[in-house]
């Protein structure tokens, strides 16, 4: 399991509710979701979740390496600044759960937008790699037909606009670690 001084996790400080304990690994793949949700992705983060992982928000549901991939990326074109209010892991099972408080601004035009989360991580049966992220605002995901099918439209687009860097180079000149 790479460890996150290999991954240069920036979001080392990590709040846990009273008795919850992760294990080392946990806590990579923990950190790494909240340098992922601050708009500060990489390759080596993102090559802590398996090829075919799922990440569900309100907006989009993105199967698969190429639209979650681009899902994160995008953060950092959409957002002039993101702020991480608050967090602290609930639970350290599988899922590892965690309540999260983010004020996004949104670039161009300035507008803030403070979305409470229930984040849930699923592992794979080993523990080692992400298979599935829930970012639930307000602790819920959509459950209509019609907004599913515009979740399904966005992971399929997001990727069409936002390039996701080839190698390590091409993601250092975008400013990740």
């Amino acid at each position: 399991m790479t460890t996150s001084n290999n991954l240069n996790i920036e979001n080392t400080n990590l709040n846990t509710a009273p008795g919850v304990d992760l294990t080392p690994t946990q806590r990579t793949l923990t950190t790494s979701i909240l340098d992922l949700f601050a708009g500060r992705p990489s390759l080596e983060k993102l090559a802590l979740w398996t090829d075919d992982a799922v990440f569900e928000d309100p907006i989009t549901i993105a199967r698969g390496r190429k639209q979650y991939e681009a899902q994160w990326y995008g953060l950092q074109s959409a957002f002039s600044s993101i702020e991480r209010l608050s967090h602290e892991v609930t639970s350290a099972g599988n899922p590892i759960s965690m309540d999260m408080k983010t004020k996004y601004t949104v670039k161009g035009i300035g507008k803030e937008q403070t979305i409470e989360s229930v984040i849930k991580i699923f592992t794979d049966e080993a523990g080692e790699k992400i298979v599935k992220v829930e970012d639930k605002w307000g602790g819920n995901l959509p459950e209509s037909s019609f907004v599913n099918a515009f979740r399904k439209i966005n992971a399929v687009t997001v990727p069409k606009m936002i390039s996701v860097p080839k190698n390590k180079e091409e993601d250092a000149k975008r400013g990740n670690p």
